[in-house]
């Protein structure tokens, strides 16, 4: 029975989730499996990876096959450095104690690398969102001024009205104080018979 380690697909619509399975090649994707070794959630970054480490490094030891991506997957979390370091063993290259000194210094730098990157996202988001702040202050600093200078031409606007009409009211009262002195003039020009 040729055997596969593969995804089988789960999650709603543009939202996947896989199972890391052991399967027949010949079931369908989602259908029957053998044994579930752990999980696959491409949709964060970095992609979250949970895995069986032995069984899955039993089960390439007894020929299963994996797909493309589960290779990918299997050498990211180092099942594939693992197998490969037990091939030496087998062949006698290696004794066990070189293999689990090889194999821990291969985990630490990789673990230095995802940590690194997961670093690096963190700060790159607090980059963005401190220059979104510092542009939303510019935003706000310009709509202040904006809204000053406004009520400072309807303050300006509002005291010439003001003036316009206290001149305009003092006006009519000049015109009433002028208008008897004229009306007394203009008597006093006309001819009396």
């Amino acid at each position: 029975m040729p055997v596969k380690i593969r995804l089988s697909r789960h999650g709603r619509k543009r939202a996947p989730f896989y199972h890391i399975v052991v399967a027949d090649s010949r079931a369908p994707r989602d259908g029957r499996f053998i044994e579930r070794i752990g999980s696959y959630n491409p949709t964060t970054d970095p992609a979250t990876i949970e895995l069986n480490f032995d069984r899955a490094l039993d089960w390439l030891q007894k020929g299963a096959q994996p797909t493309d991506t589960t290779r990918a997957i299997l050498s990211y979390k180092g099942v594939m450095m693992k197998k490969h370091l037990l091939e030496g063993v087998k062949k006698g290259a290696l004794t066990p104690e070189q293999v689990e000194e090889k194999f821990e210094a291969w985990v630490k730098e990789k673990e230095a690398k995802v940590q690194a990157k997961k670093d690096r996202l963190a700060k790159g988001e607090q980059d963005d969102t401190a220059k979104r702040i510092e542009a939303e202050a510019k935003i706000r600093e310009a709509r202040a001024q904006e809204i000053a200078k406004k009520q400072a031409e309807l303050a300006a606007k509002e005291a010439g009205a003001e003036a316009a009409q206290e001149a305009a009211e003092e006006a009519p009262a000049e015109e009433a104080q002028a208008q008897p002195e004229a009306a007394a003039e203009a008597e006093s020009e006309t001819p009396q018979e």
